[in-house]
């Protein structure tokens, strides 16, 4: 074997490792959540979408930021949830998909929000037939040179 060829054989290998990795990895809603919420790149959103639609979820990513009261945030993260779970058709507009929504952003939030007042977070949902999953990937705090990494998923049954 020829030294380019022992080149394209190790690369060939080591992108389906990398692809066998993320798809392997994506094994339930929860998973799949986290993993589109902390991709960094509009490019990395759009090729783990492929991933989780073959894995057999539907998902959604939105983002929410601001320097707002811990109060008004925690409530705009609920709309903009709930509002990209309805406009993406993840959810349909029924008490028990909303209220399973809405809990499992509630859990997600507990992970994140500590008297935040500055704050950017992508936010994903995934689904399946009985679950969803909200997580929560982003930055907070009460100052802005205090910014750090914070993240939160939280699970429902619908």
């Amino acid at each position: 074997m020829t030294l380019e060829k022992s080149v394209s054989v190790i690369k060939s290998m080591t992108v389906g490792s990398t692809q066998d990795f993320l798809v392997n990895s994506i094994k339930s809603t929860g998973a799949a959540a986290m993993m589109l919420a902390i991709t960094q790149t509009l490019y990395d959103e759009g090729k783990m979408k492929e991933l989780v639609a073959r894995a057999g979820f539907k998902a959604v990513v939105t983002e929410v930021g601001g320097k707002i009261s811990y109060d008004d945030f925690n409530e705009k993260i609920n709309r903009a949830v709930i509002g990209a779970c309805l406009n993406s058709g993840i959810i349909s507009k029924t008490s028990n998909e909303i209220h399973a929504v809405i809990h499992a952003t509630e859990e997600a939030k507990k992970g994140i929000l500590v008297s935040v007042s500055t704050s950017a977070l992508k936010i994903a949902v995934a689904r399946d037939e009985h679950w969803i999953s909200v997580a929560l990937f982003g930055k907070s705090a009460l100052h802005y040179m205090t910014n750090h990494e914070r993240a939160g998923l939280g699970v429902m049954h619908i």
